[in-house]
């Protein structure tokens, strides 16, 4: 095996809640921090945490893409490697191939293997291969009337609904439900261009749907070494329109339900060879049969749940594997302690279809505290919602020893989270933490179908949040200036 050179410098080619969380874990690992950014971002957070900071233009956003820029960064910086995140350039294997041919770790796995599974079809196929059980499905549409004749007849063999999906989709991103073979002849080519626009990659393929299943998933970790742990599954099955907002470890089913789709994720793990952190995810009917979904080959927004009820640091452990290292954690010694759930504070405004806040400022910021709370993100009093970027503000992960103990820590915290000037989505949890299924711990994907009453929340937020305005200025100016 080739030596590895140590690492002294990690560019974290990200930005926002999770260049923050990276930049937190490379320091704490004895290493410097490099972040990156645009114009945009020159005030972020991000800038102010990491060690030094490369501006790599105006962007928006097609900087953070830019592979020859951030190589350009690793290189000016003198950083030895370079850690993706989530999002951006995070499953792309050419940046992975760019980083590896400019002499540069990537903490994560290798790009052949993000380029094989992040084509469903082939991740599909190494899950069959691996003795893992996969959802009914039609391989790779062929183009023009013979994908749709193949289409048709997977709805008349298999009924419908029926899940239309890019090949090159992922992140809940390039599904479509469909209903009936008249729905599925109009989407198709829908869908298409859609993935073409969105992932540059037309092709489709149909996964016989599975109705209101639970979304579970199993965080891996394996090294260089052959060694593969996993830490625990988590549930996501609280979606909207496949994008997931609320994230809980462990996954509420039967310890021995979960143990098994746990050995399902290392068996598939062991068969493809997988090194550094990644999250093999299933669906689980009424049933509690499962089947193999996808495999994300990155970090994963809600990893913060699995560190809080494991208490190991994924972050810190994709370093050490990238340097080499054997794991320092065996399978035995990951156990889940009491129950963590992660609700994604955004500046959108639920009542009009999430809308986004973009360009609001941030009047008032009162976050919670006391045990079991952790933060993590970059809003603060002051700070402005970027247009140009996704509206995220904080991820509130709340741990509890008990599941009823979690859900009423969540609950008082989500009662103390004060923040004034764009509207959020806190009166909406508020709502949710509060509904009878929601506390019961049993709910599947289709959740918000069933509970439209939801959305329907008390305007009383908006008056506290003339209070917390009124009291904030007071503070700062030492009088009302509303009442000049």
């Amino acid at each position: 095996m080739n030596t590895i050179p140590p690492i002294e410098k990690v560019l974290v080619a990200n930005r926002g809640e999770i260049a923050i969380r990276l930049c937190r874990g490379v320091q704490e690992e004895g290493k410097r921090a490099v972040a990156i950014y645009e114009s945009p971002d020159a005030e972020s957070r991000h800038l102010r945490i990491a060690d030094e900071a490369v501006w790599i233009g105006p962007g928006p956003r097609k900087d953070y893409l830019d592979i020859d820029r951030i190589i350009w960064a690793a290189r000016k910086s003198g950083a030895q490697a370079v850690h993706p995140g989530y999002g951006f350039l995070a499953e792309n294997p050419q940046f992975a191939a760019a980083c590896e041919e400019a002499g540069l770790i990537f903490i994560g796995p290798s790009a052949a293997t993000i380029q094989d599974l992040g084509d469903k079809t082939i991740s599909r196929r190494l899950a069959e291969e691996a003795g893992l059980p996969t959802i009914p499905g039609s391989g790779i549409l062929p183009p023009g009337g013979d994908g749709k004749r193949a289409a048709v007849e997977f709805g008349a063999k298999y009924g419908y609904p029926v899940m239309l999906k890019a090949v090159a989709g992922g992140g809940g991103r390039g599904i479509r439900k469909v209903d009936s073979e008249k729905e599925l002849l109009s989407q198709i080519e829908i869908a298409k261009n859609e993935a073409i626009s969105a992932f540059g990659d037309g092709r489709l393929y149909l996964e016989k749907g599975i109705v209101n299943p639970r979304h579970i998933e199993v965080q891996i970790l394996g090294d260089q070494h052959g060694n593969v742990i996993h830490m625990g599954g988590r549930n996501c099955s609280i979606q909207r329109r496949h994008q997931k907002l609320v994230e809980i470890a462990p996954s509420l089913l039967d310890p021995a339900l979960e143990e098994k789709i746990c050995q399902s994720a290392i068996q598939y793990a062991k068969h493809v060879g997988y090194v550094n952190a990644g999250t093999v995810e299933f669906l689980v009917d009424s049933d509690d049969s499962f089947y193999f979904l996808e495999i994300n080959t990155r970090l994963q927004v809600e990893h913060t749940v699995t560190e809080v009820v494991t208490g190991i640091d994924i972050v810190r452990r994709m370093i050490r594997v990238a340097e080499g290292k054997k794991l320092d954690v065996t399978q035995d010694e990951v156990f889940c302690r009491g129950f963590a759930i992660e609700m994604r504070i955004n500046a959108e405004d639920p009542k009009q279809d999430f809308a986004p806040e973009s360009g609001k400022h941030v009047a008032v910021y009162n976050s919670p505290g006391g045990p079991g709370i952790r933060l993590d993100g970059m809003a603060y009093q002051g700070y402005t919602i970027p247009t140009e970027y996704d509206s995220l503000l904080v991820k509130l992960t709340v741990y509890g020893f008990r599941w009823e103990e979690a859900v009423s820590r969540l609950s008082r915290a989500l009662k103390n989270y004060r923040i004034v000037g764009p509207k959020t989505t806190i009166p909406f949890y508020r709502k949710l933490v509060l509904e009878p299924e929601f506390a019961s711990g049993s709910f599947d994907t289709g959740y918000l179908e069933r509970h439209p009453e939801l959305y329907d929340y008390s305007d009383q937020e908006a008056q506290e949040a003339k209070v917390a305005k009124l009291l904030s200025a007071i503070h700062y100016h030492g009088k009302n200036i509303f009442a000049e």
